[in-house]
């Protein structure tokens, strides 16, 4: 079994299992399953700068969600790829409802493997990179797939200068995160040969998205004991934000 099959195993048995799916979907709204849902999506799509008929790649599309705006808002066509099949299957789904199929493209795949050279004006991610250990090979795979002066967007969970605290550690180690300072971060997206690079500390908007998800959960429709299971998740994950340990980053860059 390749490394990329036990990670998918292990996103779709753990992380991404189908019930995990639906409480992050329930908390990020309808088709969302990153921080700050639609009304962030948009704001970020939009930070790409691309034209109508642009061809964007989404890098871990999720439920598709983004991918969705994309295509119904801005007029972009895109590529949407995720490892997690369960994410695969259930934003294939939606893609069919929303009856957009001529424009969104959604496949299960390694983005540790594309192979795909100068295809597309812009790629977008959210806190995705954070499940990859080699950034390095990513980034070239990634710069590689971009036209030139392509637009590479994408959002991560990072992280404060070792030493961490036991908490923090044994969550990493726990999720099987592999996660960067933000100058590591950059540094990385400029050896691969981006240019342009714009680095954002965003963990205080992350802890304010946290703040607002909590008043979210308080008021879901669902058992008690699933409600409360999703207040402790979030409340551990604001006290990391808040210690200063785990960072949030927004990134932008683009391709020499």
């Amino acid at each position: 079994m390749t490394v990329a099959e036990v990670t998918q195993v292990f996103l779709d048995s753990e992380q991404y299992s189908s019930n995990s799916i639906l409480n992050y979907e329930a908390v990020y709204g309808e088709d969302f399953v990153s921080p700050g849902g639609r009304t962030l999506a948009r704001e970020l799509i939009a930070r790409l700068r691309l034209k109508q008929g642009a061809k964007v790649l989404d890098v871990g599309c999720g439920l598709g969600g983004s991918a969705f705006l994309m295509a119904r808002e801005f007029g972009f066509r895109v590529d949407g790829i995720d490892l997690s099949a369960n994410m695969i299957e259930m934003a294939r789904s939606k893609l069919k409802a929303h009856k957009i199929e001529d424009r969104v493209c959604l496949e299960l795949g390694n983005c540790l493997e594309l192979n795909r050279q100068r295809s597309y004006d812009g790629i977008y991610s959210r806190d995705v990179f954070l499940h990859i250990q080699d950034k390095a090979r990513l980034f070239k795979k990634l710069h590689n797939a971009l036209k030139p002066q392509g637009r590479l967007l994408f959002t991560d969970y990072c992280c404060s200068e070792k030493p961490w605290s036991e908490d923090f550690s044994r969550y990493v180690e726990g999720r099987s995160y592999f996660l960067n300072t933000l100058p590591e971060y950059t540094e990385v997206i400029s050896d691969a040969g981006f240019c342009d690079i714009q680095c954002n500390d965003w963990t205080d908007r992350f802890i304010d998205i946290l703040h607002g998800d909590l008043h979210t959960i308080s008021g879901l429709e669902i058992e008690q004991a699933a409600k409360q299971k999703l207040k402790l998740g979030w409340r551990e994950k604001l006290a990391r934000a808040e210690s200063g340990f785990h960072k949030w980053g927004l990134f932008t860059a683009i391709r020499r």
